[in-house]
């Protein structure tokens, strides 16, 4: 309830300035407005494996859902899993503006309406990358027993992975945060984020 709440209060509020932002990217540069890349969900099976009837014929680790963007970079990278660099040069003018400000996130608010991610929760990964990082971190799939979110713990407290220790390092903010996950606690990780973003916190 508190997801939903705060998503329909963003969108009402954000609105006036999304609708900027859509015209800023759409005279800018060419391609789509929205970017949308397919992630990594919610694992809804058991953790000790007992789930005999479970569908899924491919472990992808979660289940995928396609997470919405205002693009940030140019159109030809669409599709590509790779990590993101500082002064990463597929990023657009105005895609380097919203990516300091997070204001490129604005769009998963109707993520989170859909049900797809929380408001609070570890970052959600592509489905390639995922399956590199399941394979070379312990405990890596334990971060898909919550939903993804679109700000959290281990976002405050470091900027994007460029490498596996910085994976590792967010890795043990996840855990940590589903270990003592709660409203009020998602409420304080909230207002830790707004200096994050005013203050371009960890932003490229």
């Amino acid at each position: 309830a508190l997801n939903v709440v705060l998503a329909l209060v963003g969108i009402v509020l954000a609105a006036p300035l999304m609708l900027v932002i859509a015209l800023l990217v759409k005279l800018t540069s060419p391609g789509p407005v929205i970017f949308r890349q397919t992630r990594v969900g919610l694992d809804r099976r058991r953790p000790d494996g007992s789930d005999h009837h479970w569908r899924r014929r491919v472990g992808y680790g979660g289940r995928l859902f396609t997470m919405y963007k205002f693009r940030t970079m140019t159109a030809s990278t669409d599709g590509v899993q790779v990590w993101a660099q500082p002064r990463d040069p597929r990023v657009t003018r105005v895609g380097a503006v919203l990516r300091k400000y997070r204001l490129d996130e604005l769009p998963q608010l109707v993520n989170v309406l859909k049900g797809d991610m929380n408001i609070v929760g570890p970052r959600p990964e592509q489905p390639k990358i995922f399956a590199e990082l399941r394979d070379q971190i312990d405990r890596y799939p334990e971060r898909q027993r919550v939903l993804p979110g679109i700000t959290g713990w281990a976002q405050i407290n470091q900027s994007y992975d460029s490498c596996l220790a910085d994976v590792r390092n967010k890795l043990s903010y996840d855990l940590e945060y589903i270990e003592r996950q709660s409203a009020l606690e998602d409420l304080l990780i909230l207002l830790r984020t707004v200096p994050v973003i005013v203050f371009k916190k960890g932003a490229w």
